[in-house]
């Protein structure tokens, strides 16, 4: 096993990765909040923690990876309301579209994807572990966290305390003892439909209890590698570290780790924005292994650019690779190339950098297409940690029927006779069909037209 290091947002350096158990590793990343269907930027963590997950496994670890899904949640009480149904009704519909539209992505589901519905035994036992030890109140049927109780609060997202706040500015403001404090559980409002009985009233948990609660009934407490989004980092990940802590006195995750947000001509894609395409459509658009391709084409704590530009590139890569792979054969690569292998490994073993591993990797094709073609086993092995394996399983697919290599025959007769009007059209032709034509020194060939 190769030492990996990750980037630790709450030391702000690298860290190394150290297992609880020998060769065990957790992750728990946060999901969406299901009130309407998902955008591409919103695949972006669901891809880098798939991606991780992977490349442990070829390290050798046994991973389990935890991404939740936000069931409960004022959003889905009032897209409920404009859509008519309950919001029960609309969040299981969601979360089914949800699931759906990642299913795309060919990248399989994470070992577990808890509802806060079904793990509402968890949220409530800590939020009365809280209580007990004087961590949190309640007031009138809320229940609220006491901020200043916890000596480190502001720790992860290197924020004076005085200068936070938690943007829960409601009408029920006025119930919290301190302006810093946030709410662990809400009291029933009209028009919410959804709600269950506590000690300290009806109602329903607040975002941050419910992460804290589902990461530890899976991962327990001192987990590997804790995800999600920069656009997270506070109030909801400051709040999970610092409810664990006074809970349970340790830290709920050794490695607190963010990705950057999918960018627009410059802008954060965001529903509240406008300026979303949804998931299905980019993966329609942009074909799943160039929206794949896309995403590792950058440091994943860095932004990625959404844009013609960038898509072309992606796309371009994509038969770059499935042309390479038309020239290898299955079997073992040459032992010199391994270095492009491993070094590409190397990189993702430095804080996941897909952008220099990547690097190596066109390293490796290019050496590859300069001997006419090899083993390709290497590349293998690095498209397999990408989810872009199937590159080379389809690189060998159906070649041209008799109809079109009759028609590339038709056109270099006409190029032979310099009838160039001729042999653009059948190069028209073929293009149509799904072809195009790559002239030469041993003659043409038609290599497929990705969609």
């Amino acid at each position: 096993m190769r030492t990996i290091h990750l980037h630790d947002t709450a030391s702000g350096a690298l860290t190394e990765l150290r297992p609880r158990e020998p060769g065990k590793v957790g992750i728990y990343a946060c999901g969406p909040t299901v009130y309407n269907r998902i955008h591409v930027g919103n695949a972006r963590p669901f891809v880098v923690y798939a991606l991780l997950k992977r490349f442990l496994q070829q390290e050798g670890y046994d991973v389990t990876l935890v991404a939740n899904l936000t069931d409960v949640n004022d959003k889905i009480y009032a897209a409920a309301v404009r859509e008519g149904v309950s919001s029960s009704d609309l969040a299981r519909q969601m979360g089914d579209l949800y699931r759906a539209d990642t299913d795309l992505l060919e990248l399989g589901r994470p070992d577990h994807e808890p509802l806060v519905t079904t793990s509402m035994d968890a949220i409530i036992a800590l939020i009365a572990e809280l209580l007990r030890r004087d961590a949190a109140y309640a007031a009138e049927g809320d229940v609220y966290f006491r901020v200043r109780r916890d000596a480190r609060y502001g720790s992860l997202s290197h924020r004076d305390v005085d200068q936070m706040d938690q943007g829960e500015g409601d009408d029920r403001s006025s119930l919290k003892q301190d302006p810093l404090d946030f709410a662990l559980w809400k009291a029933t409002k009209p028009g919410e439909d959804t709600a269950w009985d506590t000690p300290w009233g009806r109602g329903r948990p607040g975002w941050h209890i419910e992460c804290s609660a589902m990461a530890e009934e899976l991962l327990g407490v001192g987990f590997e590698i804790h995800g999600g989004g920069s656009d997270l980092v506070f109030p909801h990940h400051e709040n999970e570290a610092a409810q664990t802590r006074c809970a349970r006195d340790r830290e709920l995750a050794q490695i607190w780790m963010h990705n950057g947000m999918l960018q627009l001509r410059g802008e954060k894609m965001a529903k509240s924005v406008g300026n979303v395409t949804p998931l299905h459509e980019a993966v329609a658009e942009v074909g799943r292994d160039g929206l794949l391709l896309l995403f590792c084409g950058a440091h994943y704590r860095q932004p990625v650019q959404y844009s013609e530009e960038t898509i072309e590139q992606a796309r371009a890569g994509v038969r770059r690779i499935r042309e390479t792979g038309r020239l290898l054969h299955a079997g073992p690569s040459p032992d010199d190339l391994a270095t492009h292998r491993d070094a590409f490994l190397d990189a993702l073993a430095d804080d996941f950098n897909t952008a220099a591993a990547l690097a190596h990797l066109w390293s490796w094709v290019r050496e590859a297409n300069r001997r006419g073609g090899v083993g390709d086993e290497h590349l293998r092995q690095m498209l397999a940690v990408l989810g872009l394996e199937n590159l080379l399983d389809a690189a060998g697919g159906d070649g041209p029927d008799a109809a079109a290599l009759a028609l590339l025959e038709e056109r270099q007769r006409a190029r032979e006779a310099r009838d160039w009007a001729r042999a653009d059209e059948i190069r028209d032709a073929l293009a149509a069909a799904g072809w195009t034509v790559r002239d030469g020194a041993d003659g043409a060939e038609l290599i497929r037209v990705e969609a």
